[in-house]
């Protein structure tokens, strides 16, 4: 018996019309933190691996990470108020709150998981009102600080169900146990959506779109995308 509703959402371009970890390095560039022509040719080599399914995580940690790791802790923290204010408040949409207002007003359980660190997203997961967040976890040195390293099994394509299976474990939870629904815009959640009772393709990618259309799954167009 399925004793558990779940309402797990993917977070770049479902939640929020824009990339946050390609943000966050437009960001960091534009305060000074790297050298603008060869990080924007860097980032959008990954981006485009990203949309190809073709993503090193391990790679783009590193590299999304690296300014930060120079910085320190309280530059870090400063740095991303800021990115908070300036770009992610004013991308977070209303029908983005209503969704997930909607879940929790019926008492799922709402999740994020995310292919993004948790460095970029716990703040916005906070500013969303989302208690719980899977993200990519980062290593940490004996200071305390990121390594630039992955703690554990990255939270991508078949990494996210794995995650998910250690979240579900860890709360005396299986996936017979729960009524699941995933909302995702990207086939690199394909092992994801397949995997819940409920997938939905949330202002999808063309081949998700068609992916989408051909199984019957839902399309939900929350809001027209930005890009990236």
């Amino acid at each position: 018996m399925k004793t558990t509703r779940l309402a797990l959402f993917d977070l770049d371009h479902t939640l929020l019309p824009l990339d946050s970890d390609y943000a966050w390095g437009q960001y960091t560039t534009r305060i000074g933190w790297s050298d603008a022509g060869e990080f924007a040719r860097r980032n959008d080599e990954f981006f485009a691996h990203y949309q190809a399914g073709t993503l090193d995580i391990h790679d783009y940690v590193r590299f999304a990470t690296e300014a930060v790791r120079r910085r320190g802790a309280d530059a870090a923290a400063r740095a991303h108020e800021g990115f908070m204010r300036e770009v992610i408040a004013p991308a977070i949409h209303p029908q983005a709150r209503a969704l997930l207002r909607r879940h929790r007003d019926a008492g799922d359980r709402v999740v994020i998981i995310t292919a993004t660190n948790e460095f970029v997203t716990a703040p916005i997961a906070q500013a969303l009102g989302v208690d719980e967040l899977i993200a990519v976890r980062l290593a940490r040195g004996a200071d305390g600080w990121i390594t630039g390293e992955i703690d554990g099994t990255p939270s991508m394509r078949e990494g996210k169900v794995a995650r998910m299976r250690e979240w579900l474990a860890a709360r005396g939870l299986d996936w017979d146990a729960v009524d699941s629904t995933f909302y995702s815009d990207s086939t690199n959640d394909l092992p994801l959506l397949e995997t819940v009772d409920h997938p939905v393709a949330t202002n999808p990618d063309a081949r998700l779109r068609a992916i989408a259309a051909e199984r019957g799954w839902p399309i939900l167009e929350l809001f027209a995308q930005e890009q990236p």
